[in-house]
């Protein structure tokens, strides 16, 4: 756990993307091999599942730090992290253990089925023999909610570096739903063990918001442009006559979305194919709000698969018949995937992403203002000279979505960020009028520049009107302009309505509360 804790110090200290990659490297040639699969692990996002109850960990640490529960509350509050007010609290030991990261995770791990007597005794142990850093890490481990400031971008750089590997091999290897209480660091990384999983996806590449005017890129003639639809990323993928469809968030989906797996029935040919998974009825694209009622669902009823049936808008072919497409240019892959769709049986639940014709800038600026009215959130632009890169890539790939719809709010309730913006109030719900009321239709939290945010915090603290554990009532007086990606109707919030990735365009300090937009307003936005 030391060499983990000091990896993470080092980490923590800076901001250098290099630096951090450098300090990866030097973990990896010092950890034993346990140690390196559960710090990969880590950092990839595959931590384990929590075992003890957060209100448990919160009681006992205050009886361990001798404090009352109101003022061990009060100070996780200002701290904004369960974990670091854990190790604040806690008394400082003089001596430590020398256990690694691995006996540290199967530790945790082994108390999911104890009794609530035996689990205390274990963590009251674990505290009383490690270091601040290192029940600082310990907390998060156990608390289910470990992340540190390093990307998944810089694990693969380092481990690039310290196994001489190309980046798009480890990126690769790194794909899939490993078990890293099972699985051997030279299995993962350093055998060639791609005919033993068939079920391994490749690495998404992910596109960039265009920054720049569209003459800067190059001719029209240069490039592919289609709709880019709001559903789920997706590979699906066909290998010696099993199906298996990967969410972008490298999550394993066959139980869920059964529809596919119908295809070795009528398709012998192996491949890998990118796309959008959609709900699909009679060939129109619906909304997110359909597909959410999928989500989460592992296996969906007669009923919702009726209702709600799921298909892939296919956008891309990264291998075929065993074959890596993804060094060919984007046009000749496209040529490949059309081949495929050509022969691939009417029934199956796949289609391929029609290309938008257009013979200049102006004219597909144009079609791209018509995007929401076949549920679409713009155009992807695709270099047809451009192979299948590995994560976000500038240059090849550009999304251009369409301007967000915008509603003008009311705040009346706010709360404590995490983290650096502890001390912040950051966390908002807004309203809108229905009358004489103002109806709770929606949270946001990202948007306003530090000085604003300190600046709401203050009247937040001035004009509070009641509190409610960490959430604060304030006078409905600050309206803010908030944008979102779509809207659906929702039977689950008060207000009827569930916005898509919504967040504050502005503060409209011009405005007065009472010229904030009414639900019928939102309403008529459906």
């Amino acid at each position: 756990m030391k060499l983990f804790s000091q990896l993470f110090r080092k980490i923590d200290s800076t901001t250098s993307s290099n630096a951090k990659i450098k300090a990866l490297v030097e973990f990896f040639a010092e950890a034993d091999d346990k140690d390196k699969i559960w710090a990969i692990a880590l950092f990839t996002h595959k931590r384990p599942k929590r075992s003890v109850n957060t209100n448990l960990l919160r009681t006992w640490a205050a009886e361990h730090g001798s404090i009352k529960t109101w003022l061990f509350e009060e100070s996780y509050h200002i701290v904004g992290d369960l974990a670091e007010t854990i190790a604040l609290v806690l008394p400082q030991n003089q001596s430590t253990t020398h256990h690694n990261l691995d006996y540290w995770v199967n530790y945790i791990a082994n108390l999911r089925d104890k009794e609530e007597h035996e689990k205390k005794d274990a963590v009251l142990s674990a505290w009383k023999s490690l270091d601040k850093d290192e029940t600082f890490l310990f907390n998060k481990l156990i608390t289910g909610g470990f992340r540190m400031g390093v990307s998944q971008k810089s694990i693969i750089k380092a481990l690039s570096k310290y196994l001489s590997l190309e980046e798009n091999k480890v990126a690769h290897r790194l794909m899939g739903n490993w078990d890293p209480f099972e699985t051997e660091f030279s299995t993962l990384l350093l055998e060639e063990n791609l005919s033993e999983n068939l079920s391994k996806p490749y690495p998404f590449y992910l596109a960039y918001a265009l920054d720049k005017e569209l003459e800067e890129i190059g001719e029209p003639g240069q490039w592919f442009a289609e709709w880019k639809y709001d559903g789920i990323r997706s590979q699906l993928i066909h290998r010696e006559g099993e199906v298996y469809l990967w969410s972008r968030g490298e999550d394993l989906i066959n139980e869920s979305f059964p529809e596919f797996s119908i295809i070795p029935q009528f398709e012998t040919r192996s491949f890998v194919l990118d796309g959008e998974l959609l709900v699909i009825i009679d060939d129109e694209i619906q909304s997110f709000n359909r597909l959410q009622k999928r989500l989460g669902r592992k296996k969906p009823g007669k009923k919702t698969l009726k209702d709600h049936p799921a298909g892939i808008i296919v956008y891309d072919i990264l291998e075929f018949e065993g074959k890596d497409l993804r060094p060919y240019p984007q046009d000749e892959r496209r040529k490949v995937l059309v081949e495929l769709f050509n022969e691939l049986h009417e029934s199956l639940p796949l289609k391929i992403s029609p290309l938008i014709d257009f013979d200049d800038w102006d004219e597909l600026s144009d079609k791209r203002d018509s995007s929401r009215l076949i549920k679409a959130e713009g155009l992807m632009l695709k270099s047809k000279k451009g192979e299948y890169k590995t994560g976000r890539k500038k240059g090849d790939w550009w999304k251009w979505k369409v301007d967000p719809m915008t509603v003008d709010a009311v705040m009346i309730y706010a709360q404590r960020g995490h983290g650096r913006r502890s001390n912040l109030y950051t966390d908002f719900t807004f309203a809108v009028w229905e009358g004489e009321s103002l109806v709770p239709f929606t949270k946001a939290y990202s948007g306003l520049t530090d000085d604003e945010f300190r600046e709401v915090s203050q009247f937040v603290k001035k004009n509070t009107i009641e509190r409610f554990g960490p959430v604060s009532s304030v006078n409905p007086t600050l309206v803010f302009e908030i944008a979102f990606e779509g809207i659906a109707e929702s039977s689950r919030h008060k207000s009827g309505v569930a916005l898509r990735f919504p967040r504050i365009k502005r503060w409209r300090k011009d405005k007065q509360a009472q010229e904030a937009d009414t639900l019928d307003n939102v309403k008529s936005l459906l």
